[in-house]
Parts: structure tokens; C-alpha cells; sequence
């Protein structure tokens, strides 16, 4: 009997707790169904995009909300750096800067109403009862174009190729010679995940950016130092001369005279020779007539202008920190050698008597490079070879005892047609003048020298035509 009661209970116990259940589950579908119904084409609560709460709103109101948000942003304007200069700028209107309030509105919608039937229900059951926050980050976009094309051009203008090295001697001369230089390759794809970067960082800051466009070093395969036996590694020093001015026959000359010192090796602590190197001067030889000093005057002989090649020389050897064995100034102030430099920093030849000579003493060889802008009527020489710990200090020139220009002269030239006058040679005060050079090796001084120079008074020339 007892037994009997005891079962009695536990059935109606459990009766009692399935129906229980059964009211609850029928009040949930009910109130779930209630809820459900409120929803109808609207988004499921506790919805967020950009942490803004869009429960129960509809997507025309999330897209209409990030259309005026789209309108926050048409002052944003980004500027493009490179080497940390401004090369571009885009505006907003260009790259149509806008938020994708569509798409938002589309993943935010399909909360609840996943095509499976587990997660559309499952998602049902925790947005109506607030278990679970769903939250989705909105997009800024943008056209791209017109920034593509940005990149393209400037790949075009920036990009350049590794050169490796070249070194060719046959003959005594350096024949083909190139020091390797690096290459530089526009950080394209790095940019534009940059620029994206920048673009979504605009939610935070509503303001005007930056964005660097990097780029990258590009080596070459091929050193100089790797290419030759004669010690040469790396450039060393330049000299420098503009020759603005000068007639169609000095520029010949000094062309010709150049030529014959490009690749040029001087060996390591060897005296060298700028006659030696240069040769005969004359018409035999390639040079046209043009205007030199001889005896005073102003007069055609063959050469005029090598002038300009060993100052130049001079200026690069000095550069170097080189002894300066012989050097002789010019007797007047030259304008060619002023275009560009203080008076004194000059060296004339005349051979056999006047030469200008220097001397190797780096640790290895050094060749010579020359060249020559026709454009900018400027000569180079540049001299490669390798660096030790010498240091050089260059004053500039002092100039004393400034007297002025001679009167002018006129002189008959039956090259000219009569009626025809012609200034050859411009007037020239007369001074002294010097510079010190001091070369340091380490903190040793090893070299201290003074360079005079004693320019005499000089007329303006002119050159009077006599043929009929």
C-alpha cells in the first residue's frame, strides 16, 4: 500500500513538471512569437554597427544614417608624401569618399535570417531574449582609380633600375667604366593597404591625413670593388668649372682636352703630369683656333680653352686632399674661372714650361672620370679610387691690392668684315689673391699650403673686322 502511494507521487510529480515545462515552452513560443511579429522587416535587437545601437530599425534608416555621416567627410583631403615632401593631394569628391551604409545595413538585416534553419533560429532565440550582442563594423569606400593611376606615374618618374659596376681597361686607359649605384623601387602595394588604413582610421579622426609613400633600395649584383685589381672601391672627390661664355671653338677644345684624361688611371704614389697626359696641343692634333693670351694680347692659337681642363683638374685634386706638386696661376682674372668659384681657383698649362702637377698618395690607384654639360656648360672631373681617414679644409679666397681694369683695346681682325667689332675678353681687375689648404690624416696635420695668385690689370678686348 504504501508502495502504491509512492508511485502514485512520482507520477504526479512528474506530471506535474511536464506540465510546467510544457506552459513555459508554450510561453516562451508565445512571447517569442510577440516579439518575432514586432520585428517583421526591421533588424533583430541588441544589433550594433559602430557600437550605434540598430535594433528594431529598418535598413533604409541604417543607410540613411550613413549617408549624412557620407556628408562629414567631403573636407577630408589626404596629402601623398614622399622623402618627406608633398607630391599629391586627393580630395574627398575625387575618390567619392563615402560610407557603405548599404552593405551594413544588409549584414546587420540578416541577423535572424541565416538560410540554416540552426543558426537562424539560434540567433533568434539570443537577439529577442538580449543573450548575445551582435556587433559589425561599417566600411568607408572609395574609388581607387585616379590613386592607381597616381602610383603608375609615379613608378614611372621614381622607379629607376641596380646599375652594377663596370670596368674595362685596354691600352692603358679605363676603356668602360660605371661605379654600381642603387636602384629604387616605388612601395606601391605597400601604399594602397596603407591608404585603406588611413581611409578607416577617418571613424576616429575626421580630419585631413597623411599618407607616406615608401619606397625601397634595389642593390646591384655588381661592385666596382669587385671588379678590379687596382684598388678602386668608391668615388673619392669632384672638381668642378662652368664655361659660360665661351665660343663654339674653346668649347672644341676643351672637349677634345678632356677626352684625353677619361680613364685615366694615376698609380698610388705616383707623380702626375697634365702635359704629359694631354699631349700635343695644336691643330695637328684636332684643336681649333681660339682666343688665348700671348704676349699680352688677346689672339687665335690653337688650344684655347684647355685651360678650363686643368683648372678643373686643380679643383678636383684639392677636393681629394691630393699634393699639389706645381701649379701655376693664370696672369689675369679669367672670367670662365670666376663663373662659379672665388679668384685663385685656377691653374693654367702652357707646355713645355707651365704644367700642372699632382701626386697620388691615397691607398691605391686612382682613375680619373671626366664629363661634360653641354646644357649647363659645366665640366667634371670626378676621381674614384679609395678613402683613407684624410680630412681637407679649404678657406676661401682672400683678395688684396684690388687695382682697376687697363682701358680697353681694339685689335684688327681680318676674319672679321669690316664694320663688324667683336669682344673677345671682358675687363679685369687686377689683384692678389690667396687660399690655404690643409689636408688632416686623422689629427695629424700633413699638409698646410698657401695658393697665390698675382692677376694683373686687364682691358676689355674687342677684335675690329678689316676683310672686305
Amino acid at each position: 500500500m504504501i508502495s502504491n502511494k509512492r508511485n502514485f507521487g512520482s507520477h504526479f510529480f512528474l506530471i506535474l513538471m511536464v506540465t510546467f515545462s510544457l506552459i513555459a515552452i508554450g510561453l516562451t513560443v508565445f512571447i517569442f512569437s510577440i516579439k518575432e511579429k514586432k520585428i517583421e522587416n526591421k533588424i533583430y535587437p541588441n544589433v550594433y554597427i559602430d557600437d550605434q545601437y540598430f535594433g528594431n530599425k529598418s535598413k533604409e534608416e541604417i543607410v540613411n544614417y550613413y549617408q549624412k555621416k557620407s556628408a562629414g567627410l567631403n573636407k577630408i583631403s589626404f596629402a601623398v608624401i614622399f622623402k618627406q615632401e608633398p607630391i599629391a593631394t586627393f580630395s574627398a569628391q575625387i575618390l567619392e569618399l563615402k560610407y557603405d551604409g548599404k552593405t551594413a545595413a544588409e549584414r546587420a538585416f540578416l541577423i535572424g535570417r541565416s538560410s540554416n534553419f540552426p543558426s537562424r533560429y539560434y540567433q533568434k532565440i539570443v537577439s529577442l531574449f538580449a543573450l548575445q550582442r551582435f556587433d559589425f563594423k561599417s566600411q568607408i569606400e572609395y574609388d581607387d582609380y585616379d590613386l592607381k593611376d597616381f602610383l603608375t606615374l609615379s613608378e614611372e618618374k621614381y622607379n629607376l633600375p641596380a646599375k652594377n659596376a663596370l670596368f674595362k681597361f685596354e691600352k692603358g686607359k679605363v676603356v668602360d667604366f660605371r661605379k654600381e649605384t642603387d636602384g629604387l623601387k616605388i612601395s606601391s602595394d605597400q601604399f594602397l593597404k596603407e591608404f585603406d588604413k588611413t581611409v578607416e582610421s577617418l571613424k576616429l579622426n575626421n580630419a585631413n591625413q597623411k599618407v607616406v609613400l615608401n619606397s625601397e633600395v634595389i642593390k646591384p649584383e655588381i661592385k666596382l670593388s669587385e671588379i678590379n685589381n687596382y684598388g678602386i672601391e668608391e668615388f673619392i672627390a669632384e672638381g668642378k668649372s662652368d664655361f659660360t661664355h665661351s665660343i663654339p671653338q674653346r668649347v672644341h677644345n676643351l672637349t677634345l682636352a678632356a677626352s684625353k684624361f677619361n680613364g685615366v688611371l694615376i698609380p698610388k704614389g705616383k707623380e702626375f703630369s697634365f702635359n704629359e697626359i694631354v699631349g700635343d696641343i695644336s691643330s695637328l692634333t684636332g684643336y681649333q683656333p681660339a682666343y688665348i693670351i700671348k704676349d699680352g694680347k688677346t689672339v687665335l692659337g690653337d688650344g684655347g680653352g684647355v685651360c678650363q681642363v686643368s683648372t678643373t683638374l686643380f679643383r678636383a685634386a684639392l677636393n681629394a686632399g691630393l699634393p699639389i706638386i706645381e701649379r701655376t696661376a693664370h696672369a689675369y682674372r679669367v672670367s670662365y674661372y670666376e663663373n662659379d668659384s672665388q679668384p685663385g681657383f685656377d691653374a693654367t698649362v702652357y707646355a713645355p714650361t707651365v704644367d700642372l702637377k699632382i701626386k697620388n698618395d691615397t691607398p691605391g690607384y686612382i682613375l680619373i672620370e671626366t664629363e661634360i654639360d653641354k646644357e649647363k656648360n659645366l665640366l667634371y672631373f670626378r676621381l674614384y679610387g679609395k678613402r683613407d681617414s684624410r680630412q681637407v679644409e679649404i678657406s676661401k679666397a682672400t683678395v688684396y691690392d684690388v687695382v682697376p681694369p687697363l682701358e680697353s683695346k681694339y685689335q684688327d681682325d681680318p676674319t672679321l668684315k669690316k664694320g663688324v667689332t667683336k669682344q673677345v675678353d671682358f675687363p679685369a681687375w687686377g689683384s692678389k689673391a690667396f687660399f690655404t689648404y690643409k689636408v688632416f690624416q686623422g689629427e695629424k696635420l700633413v699638409t698646410d699650403n698657401k695658393f697665390f695668385s698675382n692677376f694683373r690689370p686687364w682691358a676689355a678686348v674687342y677684335l675690329v673686322g678689316t676683310a672686305d
